[in-house]
């Protein structure tokens, strides 16, 4: 079972990602103190330390998950991308809203390739359903939502 290896989150938009070890989860709001709190639908972003193996070699260089952006990187497996999927952390549930793709940006900050390397395996956004606590090491169940939406 995946766990939350890093939690990331920056105050507005260009400020850097910064390491935490907890934070909360609103219901419809998204996590306190990051720069997305009280947006309609992008509350979390979720990627995959598997995923970012794989992005550094087709990249043929490490991938720091901080500059990626995303706020909870998982220890290990495949993030959902299909819309109505569930990730169950804690009493917090999560509800994937869609792909995060990965933007040109990324190409300046991790280097040339980048966006490239992660196309598919940039995670997913996520709106907060039920409320909680996130904390590393945090257990992570998903449910991948039927391809015919049921």
């Amino acid at each position: 079972m995946p766990t939350i290896a890093l939690i990331h989150v920056a105050k507005a938009t260009r400020l850097p990602m910064r390491s935490v070890a907890t934070v909360e989860a609103e219901a419809g709001r998204g996590i306190v103190g990051d720069r997305y709190h009280g947006t309609r639908h992008r509350h979390v972003t979720v990627q995959s330390l598997t995923a970012l193996v794989e992005a550094a070699q087709v990249l043929g260089r490490e991938v720091p998950p901080e500059l990626t952006r995303r706020n909870l990187t998982l220890s290990d497996g495949v993030v959902p991308r299909e819309p109505g999927s569930l990730l169950r952390i804690g009493d917090v549930l999560l509800e994937v809203v869609r792909v995060a793709a990965p933007c040109k940006l990324l190409d300046d900050t991790i280097g040339a390739g980048a966006q490239e390397a992660l196309r598919r395996r940039g995670g997913s956004v996520c709106r907060v359903l039920e409320s909680g606590v996130l904390t590393v090491g945090d257990a992570v169940s998903v449910e991948v939502a039927a391809a015919d939406g049921s």
